[in-house]
């Protein structure tokens, strides 16, 4: 271990200073920026920056899989977010994460609710279709029509991801899609909180 004297000295009745014992401080374990990260400095003035910022891109992506009440928080999150002036990126859904931040946002503020779907609209269910009416800002992608729905999935994730300042994301421990989503949102920086559902 590497450690460091210091001396402190006190100031005593006016006679000058008087020598106190020495302090061995540790400092092998204190954070060091290495030489071979340049970017370490700009990536955490960057992440500071984004939550600073008065209104962000914030996407919701998440389980399908979700009892009432976490479905509740959610909508209840993405108003208020909304009410605060940010934008939500999500994707279409008839239930779950997605259909949480739709009904949230919509509430909200319909122009600050962007859904990008991972195919067409009408390669959605009838339930998905009907919750999109009156959602003023979609992006669909005719170009993955011959993607199966999971493929086609994790590139909508990457899209959703790819626009925001924040991702938040709500899944399990065994959700592969969204493991791979939160990882490709660290890899590009962006500022994430994920909340696990088991």
């Amino acid at each position: 271990m590497v450690e460091e004297k210091i001396n402190i000295t006190l100031n005593s009745d006016g006679n000058g200073q008087e020598e106190q014992p020495s302090i061995m401080v540790p400092i092998d374990d204190m954070d060091v920026v290495k030489d071979n990260s340049p970017h370490t400095v700009d990536e955490l003035a960057q992440e500071l920056a984004t939550i600073r910022q008065s209104a962000k891109k914030i996407a919701i992506i998440g389980s399908r899989n979700l009892p009432i009440t976490h479905q509740q928080m959610i909508e209840t999150l993405a108003t208020a977010l909304v009410m605060q002036g940010n934008t939500i990126i999500t994707s279409g859904g008839s239930s779950g994460t997605n259909a949480a931040a739709i009904r949230g946002a919509m509430k909200a503020n319909p122009e600050k609710l962007r859904v990008i779907l991972p195919q067409t609209i009408g390669q959605q269910p009838s339930d998905v279709q009907d919750q999109l009416i009156g959602v003023p800002n979609i992006v669909e992608h005719s170009d993955r029509a011959m993607m199966t729905l999971a493929d086609a999935s994790r590139v909508c994730n990457r899209e959703i991801i790819d626009e925001c300042n924040q991702l938040i994301c709500f899944l399990s421990h065994t959700s592969k899609t969204l493991h791979k989503a939160v990882q490709y949102a660290e890899e590009g920086h962006k500022v994430i909180t994920v909340f696990y559902l088991d």
